[in-house]
C-alpha cells in the first residue's frame, strides 16, 4: 500500500524552486525583457529610470525564483536590498553615489542566483520547462555578472578598454556597451571593436570566455544525461503534477 504513495511522492519531487507558482520561467521572461530593452532605453528621455525599473523587476524576480525556503528567501532579500537601493540612489544622485555602491552588491547577488539555479539543475530528477529555463537564465546571468565586473574595472581604470569602431560619443564602457561586450565575450565571438588592454580586464575576459564554453558543454551533458534517464511517461506525470490544482 505504501509503494504507490512513495512512487507518487518521488514523481512529485521538487521541480520548482520559486515562491508559490512563481518559477524560473517567469524569471527568464523578465531577463529577456531587460536584455531586449537594453539597446533602446539609452536613446529615449529618462531611459536610465526605465532601465533601473527593468533591473529592479529582474532582481525581485530573481528573489522570487529561488526563494522557496525561508532561509534562502531571507538571504536573497538581504543581498538584493543594497542592490536596489544603490541603483536608485545612483539614478537620483549620480554625482553623490559611487558606482561601486551598486555594482559590487549586484555582482554578489547575481553570483548567488547562479549558484542556486545551478544547484537546482544538478539536483533535478528529470528535464522539464523549469530545468531548461534555469539553464538559460544561468547562462544569461553569467553574462550579467561579468558585465558588472567590467563596469567596475572601467570605473577604476578609465582606459582599461579601447574602442576601435563606432562614434567617439560611445567610446565608454557603460550601459548597453557593457552588455554587448560581456555577451560577445561569453559566446567567444569577439568582434574586436572593444578591446581590453588592462591586465585585470584581460584576465576577466579570458575567464569569461572559458566559463562560457565550459558552461555550455557541462549543461548540455547534464541535460542529455537527465533526459536519457527519464522513465517512460515521465513528461505526462510532470504535466499532471505541475498543473494548477
Amino acid at each position: 500500500m505504501n509503494q504507490p504513495v512513495q512512487a507518487k511522492s518521488e514523481s512529485a519531487a521538487p521541480r520548482r524552486i520559486g515562491i508559490s507558482r512563481y518559477s524560473t520561467v517567469e524569471f527568464l521572461i523578465a531577463l529577456g525583457l531587460l536584455f531586449m530593452a537594453a539597446p533602446f532605453v539609452e536613446e529615449i528621455p529618462h531611459g536610465d529610470f526605465i532601465d533601473g525599473s527593468l533591473i529592479t523587476i529582474v532582481l525581485i524576480s530573481g528573489v522570487m525564483a529561488v526563494g522557496r525556503r525561508r532561509t534562502t528567501l531571507l538571504l536573497a532579500v538581504i543581498l538584493v536590498a543594497p542592490v536596489i537601493i544603490g541603483r536608485w540612489l545612483r539614478l537620483i544622485w549620480p554625482d553623490r553615489i559611487a558606482h561601486e555602491f551598486y555594482l559590487a552588491p549586484a555582482l554578489i547577488f547575481v553570483v548567488f542566483l547562479i549558484a542556486h539555479l545551478l544547484t537546482f539543475i544538478l539536483r533535478a530528477p528529470r528535464v522539464n520547462a523549469e530545468v531548461l529555463s534555469a539553464g538559460i537564465a544561468s547562462y544569461l546571468l553569467l553574462g550579467m555578472a561579468w558585465m558588472f565586473a567590467y563596469l567596475m574595472v572601467a570605473k577604476w581604470v578609465p582606459d582599461a578598454f579601447v574602442f576601435t569602431a563606432g562614434p567617439d560619443s560611445e567610446h565608454v564602457l557603460s550601459g548597453f556597451n557593457a552588455y554587448y561586450f560581456s555577451f560577445i565575450t561569453l559566446t567567444t565571438v569577439g568582434y574586436g571593436d572593444i578591446v581590453p588592454v588592462n591586465h585585470v580586464a584581460r584576465m576577466l575576459t579570458t575567464l569569461e570566455a572559458i566559463t562560457g564554453t565550459l558552461f555550455m558543454a557541462i549543461l548540455i551533458a547534464r541535460l542529455v544525461s537527465l533526459y536519457s534517464s527519464q522513465p517512460p511517461g515521465a513528461d505526462k506525470a510532470d504535466r499532471q503534477t505541475d498543473s494548477p490544482s
